[in-house]
Parts: structure tokens; C-alpha cells; sequence
């Protein structure tokens, strides 16, 4: 198959879980903002599309990532064919993960133009910045892999990676009590971290989520394990 044939197949078979949350999430947020119709609508705008693009964006992309795994009917058929399965699934997670940045990018791209991204110091630089949005969504994508692959299936993988984002959302007190806690803090931006520990916490994000995705690419190498797993 040609790269672009092929890699318009992978994007409709990641599927709607995977591709649409990632639009339509801000753009609920936006429409729920709007609707509160405060006087200072506009900022809370900006600020809750900040929010979204640490904390929103992420989770969708680790629930896509993880509905990857089992939802294929044909998985035999699948894992005969030349090319390893768990490569036609690291397209579809880099489809996924594409949709996600494509958005994350526009929205920082916004809040730059308009001056809003400067007017609070936690989000930081244009360029450093990024890790606002890539070290949450690279981990929880990861996680949500790796539970794809030791689940086979979508449904408990998605539901770890939100029971995970909820635990870490509700209980952000305790976490900030202990260091190694606060490097693998989510939301360091939004719900605050130690200001000298922000770095530290989005590189131990984008390295832990590195290894948490490898880990899965090395489990879905046991391709036994993926015959009879859960589908759609």
C-alpha cells in the first residue's frame, strides 16, 4: 500500500474515540465559558483553554490511545501479515497523537497571538511552553498503550488511564507533600507545583512516558497474547 492510501486507512481506523475528543473538547469548554456569559467571559476563556490543553487534551489522548488495542475483528488475520501488528498500531497511535498536537498547537498558538499565553507566568515561554501540553499528553497516550497492550482491550485500559487522572486531579494536595510525587504531577501548571520543581516534573513526564510506551511496543511483540483479546 502507498504511504498515503495507507496512512488514510490508519486514520479511519483509529477510529472516532481517538480523533474527535480532541476538537471537541475545547470546544465545549469554550461553549460552556460562553454560556456562564460572566463579565469576564474572555478570560475565563483564555484561562480554561489553558487548562484544556494540560489537563482536557491528555486524558482523550490516553483513552484514544488505549482503544487502539482489541478493536480489531480480524486480529489473526492481522498478525500474518508481513508488516508486525504493533506497527500498524503505532501508526494509528502517531494518527492519534497528531490529532491531539494539531490542536494543542492551535490553541497555544491562539493564546500567544492575543497576548493571553504572557499574561501568566506558570504557562512560561512559546517554546519551553509546549511541555504544557506534550508531557501530560505523551504520558497518559503512553499509559494508555501500555494498558492496551496488558488489557487487550479498551475498556479497562481507558478506564485505568481516567480512574489515574482522576486520583491524580482530586487528591493534588497530597502529591505536592513529596518530590517524587510532584515529577509525575499531570497538572503542574494548572493546579501549581513548586516552581522549581516544573521543569523537572515535565521532563520526567516526557522520559517516563517514553519508557511506558516502549514497554508497551515490547509487550505487543508477544503476539499469542493477542489472540481472542476484547473487540468491539
Amino acid at each position: 500500500m502507498r504511504p498515503l492510501p495507507l496512512w488514510r486507512h490508519e486514520l479511519r481506523r483509529a477510529g472516532r474515540v481517538a480523533l474527535l475528543p480532541p476538537p471537541l473538547a475545547p470546544a465545549l469548554v469554550v461553549a460552556v465559558t460562553l454560556l456562564n456569559g460572566s463579565e469576564g467571559s474572555q478570560r475565563e476563556v483564555m484561562r480554561n483553554l489553558l487548562a484544556t490543553v494540560e489537563m482536557g487534551l491528555p486524558l482523550v489522548a490516553g483513552i484514544g490511545a488505549a482503544s487502539l488495542v482489541g478493536r480489531d475483528p480480524a486480529v489473526e488475520l492481522q498478525l500474518a501479515l508481513p508488516t508486525p501488528y504493533r506497527t500498524t498500531l503505532l501508526r494509528r497511535l502517531a494518527v492519534a497523537l497528531g490529532c491531539t498536537a494539531l490542536v494543542a498547537v492551535l490553541i497555544v498558538a491562539l493564546l500567544v497571538a492575543t497576548g493571553w499565553w504572557a499574561r501568566w507566568p506558570e504557562a512560561h515561554g512559546p517554546l519551553v511552553g509546549q511541555l504544557v501540553w506534550l508531557a501530560p499528553t505523551l504520558w497518559l497516550a503512553a499509559l494508555g498503550f501500555l494498558a492496551g497492550a496488558a488489557f487487550r482491550g479498551p475498556a479497562a485500559a481507558g478506564g485505568l488511564v481516567a480512574v489515574l487522572w482522576l486520583v491524580q486531579l482530586l487528591f493534588a494536595g497530597t502529591v505536592q507533600e513529596h518530590r517524587w510525587a510532584r515529577l509525575l504531577y499531570l497538572f503542574a501548571t494548572n493546579q501549581g507545583t513548586v516552581p522549581a520543581d516544573w521543569l523537572g516534573n515535565r521532563v520526567t513526564l516526557v522520559a517516563t512516558g517514553i519508557a511506558l510506551g516502549l514497554a508497551g511496543w515490547l509487550l505487543l511483540g508477544r503476539t499469542e497474547r493477542l489472540v481472542g483479546g476484547e473487540t468491539e
